[in-house]
């Protein structure tokens, strides 16, 4: 059968009800949920609210240095909680010009008050459009949290269902109450074929999609996967091997069964390749000074002078004996060094060094830690 449907981002094309690659390195039958079509085009903020969770699932992803802390972080920045959390978060936004927030943690519901915050302050800022999706489990579902989260604005909602045990399945019904988009998104583990079958059948007639996440090895202490088995599908990926070929059999069941649901498999591949190298271009763009080159990948390429000195003194005289404009040289006080143009950096280097500095090219992300990726010393 053959419909009109919007898919990919606003695309719209007649297509069968099968399992069609996307522009995405991903797979997908019918349409991509809204919060997904802001986040293969790096316009999602990421908002991780609490590293705190009711669950202790043994594949989960986070680092160890979120994972049970009560730490907030807006994309790579960490966000002090007080009267100036709520700026910190916007300023992120706006440099990355984000035009939604995946809520995220950790579980937000451990922490509503913030939650909801959070989502009223980006809804008054950015306005009704800002396309704000949350992830949550079913552990702390009930008819109070999920009407806060409704009236702050909330536009859709994804549950991590628990695959083994189906005790709080029934929660689903809560939120059907609410005129919102609702998904369950799970990742697929390549064993659980028929638990995650026996999900499907249950959640089928009440969600609008299915998002099937392949899984991933995390490099952390709480992940049991390599202990219980799991190994990676290759040696350049953290993508568990088996995963994909489980996920496409579920999608084959969603269509053998005729059920009315938008199914997307999400790859690790998109998340790197795409969603996250997208939104770093993104920021990039805002965040780029006078003196950097934004390549590609959105990683800013910059003339670094290392110098153990004052700084500031430095500055200045290198401003007045080779007439650089100011917004052309900047001081950074926490690597020592000024950061300039990678040409002056390169036709000076002989010059500069005899000045006593040391001279490099640097490929650095535009994210708040400004990590290094290549340091090139002249």
């Amino acid at each position: 059968m053959f419909i009109k449907i919007t898919v990919f981002g606003g695309f719209v094309s007649d297509f069968a009800m099968k399992i069609e690659n996307t522009p995405y390195y991903s797979k997908c039958t019918g349409r991509l949920a809204d919060g997904c079509k802001y986040c293969v085009k790096g316009e999602k903020l990421v908002l991780f609210v609490t590293g705190i969770c009711p669950r202790k699932c043994y594949y989960c992803p986070i680092s160890d240095k979120k994972y049970g802390k009560d730490v907030i972080y807006a994309n790579e920045r960490p966000v002090e909680e007080g009267k100036n959390a709520v700026k910190q978060i916007i300023k992120e936004a706006e440099i990355c010009d984000a035009k939604g927030a995946g809520f995220t943690g950790g579980d937000p519901l451990c922490k509503m008050n913030r939650t909801i915050k959070f989502i009223k302050a980006l809804k008054k800022r950015f306005g009704k459009k800002f396309h704000i999706h949350l992830y949550t489990s079913f552990d702390l579902v009930n008819k109070k949290n999920l009407t806060k989260l409704f009236k702050a604005g909330l536009d859709e909602i994804r549950f991590h269902a628990d695959i083994d045990n189906d005790k709080l399945w029934n929660r689903i019904l809560i939120a059907c109450k609410f005129n919102w988009d609702i998904g369950i998104e799970i990742p697929v583990v390549p064993d659980k074929v028929k638990q995650t079958k026996r999900l499907v059948d249950y959640f089928s007639d009440k969600i609008d999609f299915l998002n099937l996440n392949e899984l991933e090895v995390a490099d952390n202490k709480i992940s049991r996967l390599a202990e219980l088995g799991y190994m990676t599908k290759d040696r350049i990926s953290y993508a568990v091997k088996g995963s994909e070929k489980a996920a496409i059999e579920m999608m084959k069941y969603v269509l053998a069964k005729k059920y009315k649901l938008n199914v997307h498999f999400c790859t690790a591949k998109l998340k790197d390749a795409v969603q996250l190298a997208k939104r770093l271009l993104r920021r990039a763009k805002n965040a780029a000074k006078e003196y950097d080159i934004v390549d590609d990948e959105g990683l800013l390429i910059r003339g670094a002078l290392y110098y153990n000195g004052n700084l500031n003194l430095l500055r200045k005289k290198l401003m007045k004996e080779f007439d650089i404009p100011s917004e052309f040289i900047e001081t950074d006080k926490e690597r020592k060094r000024l950061l300039t143009t990678a040409a002056f950096a390169d036709e000076n280097k002989d010059i500069l060094k005899k000045k006593g500095l040391k001279v490099a090219i640097v490929q650095e992300y535009p994210t708040w830690d400004r990590l290094q990726v290549v340091v090139d010393f002249l």
